[in-house]
């Protein structure tokens, strides 16, 4: 990447078949309505791709098939995470390998109480950075049970220099994105928010340069940053406000399952599946959400039309 990555990089999620086979034609087609939504990235093998119900080998499958098809078009983000050092080096390296423009990786921890003390967070992100050559994103997400203070990360950045994004998705978002602004400036030239950019005014006040949503609204949320870095903050915000009951909806209602729900309301996918023993949404929660999104004239309901 010639210029920092910002505006809006969606998570891009793994489709699967009824029988809960990959279904990579079917992912394929996501990330080309994406990349017509005008899309800033993408964002491969998240939490929001379902990576923890993915083997090794469709984890490979799936980066190599869409960076093929992405073709360096766009920046693509690899997730790498994994508790072992070695392991996400070792990921970190075979997506930079396949084009990976930069890598996102979650701190270290298994479960609610093996975590990993600062000091150690930060070996882990230098042993991983020893590895590649390309940016790395590190995602604080209340996933992850080892705590990420405002002040660790800056550590973390100023010791690992190849840390130039951060991903901040937790609680109060905004006043640790202002913190990490303040103290690191040029240092951190990615500073990004999450959880579907049901926080995005607030982030972007606070110094957010770009937002990582789910690919349930991102091009209408591409919009939004756009017109809010180029100074329509007022715009920005009513655009936002106009979203926000369908997103707190995801948020809070459906999670990742949203994004599959509308992709196959709107035609661009076969199966809404999840992986066992992830559920699909209960029938009353999928008519609140379609209801919500005809309300709005969205990309993702139009585009295979």
């Amino acid at each position: 990447m010639d210029a920092p990555l910002t505006g809006v990089v969606p998570v891009v999620p793994t489709i699967f078949r009824d029988d809960e086979t990959v279904d990579l034609a079917g992912t394929g087609r996501v990330v080309d309505y994406l990349i017509d939504g005008e899309v800033d990235g993408l964002c491969l093998l998240a939490n929001y791709s379902e990576q923890f119900s993915l083997t090794d080998a469709e984890r490979e499958s799936i980066a190599r098939t869409l960076l093929e098809r992405v073709a360096e078009r766009l920046p693509v983000i690899v997730t790498t995470s994994h508790y072992s050092a070695r392991v996400t080096a070792a990921r970190s390296r075979a997506a930079q390998d396949m084009g990976a423009a930069m890598v996102m990786i979650m701190p270290p921890f298994f479960g609610a109480t093996l975590t990993v003390p600062g000091p150690a967070v930060i070996e882990y992100f230098k042993h991983v950075a020893d590895a590649i050559d390309i940016p790395i994103m590190v995602q604080d997400a209340p996933l992850s049970a080892t705590p990420m203070p405002a002040g660790l990360l800056i550590d973390l950045v100023r010791q690992v220099p190849q840390v130039q994004y951060a991903k901040i998705e937790v609680p109060q978002a905004a006043e640790k994105l202002h913190s990490l602004v303040s103290a690191l400036g040029a240092s951190l030239p990615g500073p990004f928010d999450g959880e579907e950019s049901v926080t995005l005014i607030p982030d972007l006040d606070a110094g957010a340069t770009g937002t990582m949503p789910s690919s349930m609204v991102p091009a209408e949320i591409g919009q939004i940053v756009r017109a809010y870095l180029s100074g329509d903050q007022a715009g920005a915000g009513r655009a936002w406000e106009d979203l926000l009951p369908l997103i707190h909806f995801e948020n809070r209602q459906c999670g990742l399952r949203a994004q599959k729900v509308l992709l196959a309301e709107g035609g661009i996918i076969d199966s809404e599946r999840t992986r066992a023993p992830f559920g699909m949404v209960s029938a009353r929660t999928r008519r609140g959400l379609i209801e919500l999104a005809k309300a709005r004239d969205l990309l993702i309901m139009r585009w295979a039309r």
